[in-house]
């Protein structure tokens, strides 16, 4: 009896019912549409963020970037089915999608929004643009700094004109004993130039110089008229070399903005300004689209919130490409100022920052040997 009620037969893979029966299962288990890895992938992400499928669809519907955030937005533009899969996940009828996994099923949700991962896209434009415009903005403005810092350094002309009569005084008596001006990257091979002992180099001898006559003046400035100094005394000589390295060492943070504006690429930043401008596209295309579209409550806000982004968007890069402009200008004539005539590959390469930058790491290791 036992054996006749449970006793399993093996099925005829030959016959109808054997190929009936193997099917039954598939259909019971979660329709699979995406690459398996995929899939995991965007199932682990919807059970990390505190967001469900519904708000993700509103916030898309009335472009809200605000409502999905800066990562979220990325996310979904990693999420972008190919086609094959978009037309697949079109092609689930609404009352089939209990069938789908949680990846399919947030993704059949997307793909039903019209130009869906065009939105995403608009509006991971719109989130990001603030801070790329705050970047830049600020980039341009360090530009800008660095060239005034070193146009106005008091003490770094001082430095140069120390450089260029120690060069003239070298070369007494040949053609190059009279030059008004010198290379600037020559700032770098003062310290590979020794004296007779082997050990004081062109640089010591410079700044040694010029840390006793910043220091002297110094000195001078603070000391009262009416009353006498002995200059030749050990000790006030000791405090005007003091100040002097004082006032040699504080070049490094009065030419802060230098240092910052040398690990710059202005080809970088340029590159950035224009990808911000042709961003703007993205907005317009959304615009269009959506003016095809049946005019709803989602559609009105989507509208709003695209157009009003577009005209501010517009005015802050119009002033962008002004600042850039100003900024890359300011840097060329700099350059040309301590260069010579140069083409604009040449002046864009912020050659004169790290320049100045190297010379100062110089600077402040032997101000350091100094004061031992």
């Amino acid at each position: 009896m036992f054996e006749t009620l449970f006793t399993v037969n093996a099925p005829n893979l030959n016959s109808k019912e054997g190929v009936r029966r193997s099917i039954i299962p598939v259909m019971n288990r979660e329709k699979q549409l995406l690459d398996l890895k995929k899939s995991q992938n965007i199932a682990i992400l919807l059970r990390a963020v505190e967001i469900t499928n519904d708000e993700v669809c509103e916030a898309l519907l009335e472009g809200n970037a605000d409502a999905l955030g800066v990562d979220l937005l990325k996310s979904l533009i990693k999420m972008a089915p190919t086609k094959e899969e978009e037309g697949k996940l079109k092609d689930i009828k609404d009352e089939l999608t209990f069938k789908l996994g949680p990846a399919e099923k947030f993704l059949k949700a997307v793909v039903d929004i019209p130009f869906a991962f065009k939105r995403v896209d608009a509006m991971l434009y719109i989130a990001c643009f603030g801070s790329e415009v705050e970047y830049l903005k600020g980039s341009f403005k360090t530009l800008e700094t660095a060239c005034e810092e070193l146009r106005n350094s008091r003490t770094f002309v001082k430095l140069l004109e120390a450089v260029l009569r120690t060069g003239n005084r070298m070369n007494m008596g040949t053609d190059r004993g009279d030059a008004h001006a010198f290379k600037l990257d020559t700032l770098l091979k003062l310290v590979d130039i020794k004296g007779a002992d082997g050990k004081t180099t062109l640089l010591h001898f410079v700044l040694h110089e010029t840390i006793r006559a910043e220091g002297s003046h110094l000195s001078d400035a603070e000391q009262p008229t009416n009353v006498e100094t002995n200059h030749q005394s050990s000790s006030h000589d000791e405090a005007e070399f003091g100040n002097g390295v004082n006032i040699i060492s504080n070049l490094s943070h009065e030419l802060a903005s230098v240092k910052k504006a040398a690990v710059m690429d202005s080809y970088t930043l340029s590159n950035e300004v224009a990808k911000l401008a042709a961003g703007i596209a993205k907005i317009t295309d959304v615009i269009k689209l959506n003016q095809v579209m049946v005019l709803d409550e989602s559609s009105r806000k989507l509208f709003e919130s695209m157009n009003g982004f577009l005209k501010k968007a517009e005015g802050e890069i119009i002033n962008i490409q002004a600042q850039e402009d100003v900024a890359l200008s300011m840097v060329k004539e700099l350059t040309e100022y301590f260069y010579g005539n140069l083409t604009m590959e040449e002046a864009r390469s912020l050659k004169v920052f790290i320049v100045v930058k190297d010379f100062l790491s110089i600077i402040d290791q032997v101000c350091k040997d100094l004061r031992k």
